[in-house]
């Protein structure tokens, strides 16, 4: 009697210990890449879970599943922080939300995305996970610039490309410019490339 109603606490302990040591697990990845490692090694996600390498092994098949999996609750996360802007705004209006909101993304959340795209052309998951998030980009850009879908296809791509992560980083870290700096240059070339009407 004692056995039949004690096993399943017993086993439900370790489901949350197990639960607990994965969450651990992913949350270290995720600090060491926001802290600038965007590959990091078994080993250092062990050490800043203060858990060992085995452990970690135990919890997931092989690397690529960490990733897999932090990747996955990063993306839940930005997912509920979605926000829209009146439509009825004047077009300025909007270019100005649309650059402070997107970057904004950009600027918090640059190494993960930086991480994803170093890992993704070996990873299935991570190539698919992060085309969804290039079309999820296009889709809010195009929400909050309608005007965007009767231009020709070259601008609206050329629109596209400069309201990408690439772009961004390129302008933060390969040409060092601030992050006024860098909405002020990507508001003109919108503002140049969408015609008020």
């Amino acid at each position: 009697m004692s056995d039949s109603t004690s096993t399943p606490a017993k086993v439900d302990g370790r489901r949350l210990r197990s639960d607990r040591s994965r969450q651990v697990i992913v949350e270290a990845m995720l600090q060491l890449i926001n802290e600038g490692n965007l590959v990091p090694t078994a080993q250092q996600i062990a050490n800043h879970a203060k858990v060992g390498i085995r452990s970690v092994f135990r919890h997931f098949e092989d690397m690529e599943a960490i990733f897999a999996t932090a990747d996955q609750i990063w993306r839940e996360g930005f997912t509920g922080k979605s926000t829209t802007v009146d439509p009825g705004l004047p077009l300025a209006q909007r270019i100005t939300w649309a650059v402070k909101e997107i970057q904004g993304h950009y600027e918090d959340n640059g190494n993960i995305l930086k991480s994803t795209a170093t890992r993704r052309w070996r990873s299935a998951f991570l190539k698919q996970n992060y085309a969804k998030h290039q079309s999820r980009m296009r889709t809010d850009i195009s929400n909050a610039l309608p005007e965007i879908g009767s231009l020709p296809v070259s601008q609206q791509e050329a629109i596209f490309g400069i309201m990408s992560f690439e772009y961004w980083d390129r302008l933060r870290d390969h040409q060092s410019l601030s992050i006024d700096d860098s909405r002020a240059l990507i508001t003109e070339l919108l503002q140049t490339l969408i015609p008020s009407t």
